[in-house]
């Protein structure tokens, strides 16, 4: 099944889907492993970003004109020591998933990705085993300090 992705790079490349839906969808089909939309919103603005060290992108992914896939790739400015890219949001449609549409959205992502690309997966995200599939790898186990 093909998917008609589209590439949005800036406030004004939405258009068959206005941002806040965008923000919705993530919001929604990322479901316990995502976000407030509060911080959907700064991933965009920080895509769309035209600082020196910031970009990135975002992908829709429509099947039959619905919105059904969604992803978002961030710029990490920091090249050579750790990867170019970093894929900060991709979901899927609850109901369109295991049709292979995750997998082409993250494959259409490296083509427009010019570097090494990383992603932060909690180790019972189901989506983890496709990530694999397409050839991400474990390096490292990520640590965090929350200072107060």
């Amino acid at each position: 099944m093909m998917l008609e992705i589209k590439k949005i790079e800036n406030e004004k490349d939405f258009k068959n889907v206005t941002r806040e839906e965008f923000v919705d969808f993530l919001y929604t089909h990322l479901d316990r492993f995502g976000d407030p939309k509060e911080d959907i919103n700064k991933c965009l603005d920080y895509a769309f970003s035209e600082e020196k060290c910031e970009g990135g992108y975002a992908l829709a992914a429509f099947y039959e004109n619905k919105l059904v896939g969604a992803l978002i790739m961030n710029k990490t400015g920091m090249g050579g020591y750790i990867p170019e890219w970093i894929l900060v949001y991709v979901a899927v449609d609850a109901s369109y998933r295991g049709r292979g549409f995750g997998k082409q959205i993250i494959e259409e992502a490296f083509k427009h990705s010019d570097g090494d690309v990383k992603l932060h997966v909690e180790y019972d995200n189901p989506a983890k085993r496709l990530y694999e599939r397409i050839g991400f790898t474990t390096k490292y186990a990520e640590m965090r300090y929350k200072n107060k």
